[in-house]
C-alpha cells in the first residue's frame, strides 16, 4: 500500500519535485500506460489543492477516421469521452504542442464544459518521438488557479511520464 500525502506547507516548486517524485517511483519499470495513468492521476488529486478533474486524456483514432483525444484514467467528476484535436484546451495543447494554461475558461474560445464548476484549466502536453501522445488536464473550481510554476512543475511530470503511458 502506498500513502503519498504531501505537507500542506509546501511552496509550489517542493511540492512538484515530490510528486514527480512519487510518480516516478510509482511508474518505473511498469509497462502498462493505464495503470501509469491511474496512479499518476490519483497522485495528482493528493498532491495539488483546489482541483476539480485531474487526469488524462490520449492521441487515439477516430470513430470517423483520424485522430482525437479520448479519455484516459482521471479522477473527478464524469467527464467527455473524445475532444477534437484543435477543439477545448485540451484539443489546442494538442494541436499547438503547447502547454494551456487558462485563467478563465469562460473566456477561452470553443471552451468545451465538461464540467459547469470548472472555471481554470491548465494542460500539458506528453510528447513521444516529437509527437503529443497524450495529455495531462487539471481543472479548477478557482479562477486563476493555475501559475506558470505549476506549468513547470506540469511540463516535468510529463517529461517524465513520456516513455511510460
Amino acid at each position: 500500500m502506498y500513502d503519498f500525502k504531501p505537507d500542506t506547507a509546501l511552496d509550489t516548486g517542493e511540492r512538484y519535485r515530490q510528486l514527480c517524485q512519487a510518480a516516478d517511483g510509482l511508474t518505473a519499470g511498469e509497462p502498462d500506460a493505464v495503470a501509469n495513468m491511474a496512479n499518476v492521476a490519483a497522485l495528482l488529486w493528493e498532491f495539488l489543492p483546489n482541483l476539480n478533474w485531474a487526469g488524462f486524456y490520449r492521441v487515439g483514432p477516430s470513430k470517423s477516421g483520424g485522430d482525437e483525444l479520448v479519455l484516459g484514467p482521471f479522477v473527478g467528476r464524469p467527464a467527455c469521452i473524445r475532444i477534437p484535436l484543435g477543439q477545448g484546451v485540451c484539443g489546442t495543447a494538442v494541436s499547438t504542442g503547447e502547454t494551456q494554461l487558462i485563467e478563465d475558461v469562460h473566456a477561452f474560445p470553443g471552451h468545451i464544459a465538461c464540467d459547469a464548476a470548472s472555471q481554470s484549466e491548465l494542460v500539458v502536453p506528453i510528447f513521444r518521438d516529437g509527437a503529443v501522445t497524450a495529455v495531462i488536464d487539471l481543472d479548477s473550481p478557482e479562477k486563476a488557479r493555475f501559475t506558470s510554476q505549476d506549468a513547470a512543475g506540469l511540463e516535468q511530470l510529463a517529461g517524465l511520464l513520456a516513455g511510460r503511458i
